[in-house]
């Protein structure tokens, strides 16, 4: 599971677009937590801190507690909204998390023990259809990723949800079909080179037959 973040906050007095450019040019970010059959606290958080914990990689997939007013709210971060030019953060999405919540997520996958595939020690590429698994989650038990091992897997196998073995407390969000996840396919340039093959006897084959018809015309001259 991926640590949980502490992000400090304070109230925001002010709503409005006037208010949140004010913040903004302060060095703050808006933000706002809702959710959890309470009212929505509108906050602001300090820009340098929240854009750090952006750069860990794993701030979407993390339980933040954010400590605004003395107390601690448990968290997971909704939605961050990005500059279009600059991508600095506008403003950030908390949903706040009950003690036995579950949640949907996308967490991400990795491959291990692709030195253990035949069809990669082939040639063969990994043909990643999903970065990522949309996964309902308990909110106390977020993986921070997804394991999937290739060993023993051709060129042709595919690895599905039905076979992957998710963590305790964790399912697919997506039940109404077997997805794939990843494929290993042929390299193109082996694809290119059986496609040149075939040409080429292709070209063998036609180029006998006209050498057959001409020695047939050659004989009915004679």
């Amino acid at each position: 599971m991926s640590d949980a973040l502490t992000l400090p906050a304070e109230a925001r007095e002010r709503a409005g677009k006037g208010a949140s450019r004010a913040l903004r040019r302060e060095g703050r970010v808006p933000a706002v937590i809702y959710g959890g059959k309470e009212e929505p606290h509108t906050i602001h958080v300090e820009a340098k801190e929240l854009v750090r914990q952006l750069g860990t990689g794993h701030f979407m997939n993390s339980i933040v507690m954010v400590e605004v007013g003395g107390k601690s709210v448990r968290t997971i971060p909704k939605d961050v909204a990005f500059h279009p030019v600059n991508d600095r953060p506008l403003h950030v999405d908390f949903l706040r998390l009950a003690k036995d919540a579950k949640i949907e997520v996308a967490i991400p996958v990795i491959f291990v023990n692709e030195e253990e595939s035949p069809g990669l020690k082939k040639g063969g590429v990994l043909n990643v259809v999903r970065h990522e698994l949309d996964l309902i989650c308990d909110a106390d038990k977020i993986p921070a990723e997804i394991e999937l091992d290739v060993t023993g897997l051709e060129v042709g196998d595919s690895i599905h949800i039905s076979s992957v073995t998710l963590p305790e407390g964790s399912q697919s969000a997506i039940t109404d079909r077997d997805f794939t996840i990843a494929t290993i396919v042929a390299p193109s340039a082996l694809k290119r080179s059986e496609s040149e093959a075939e040409e080429g006897e292709e070209g063998e084959e036609a180029e006998a037959t006209a050498e057959e018809a001409e020695e047939e015309e050659e004989s009915s001259e004679d």
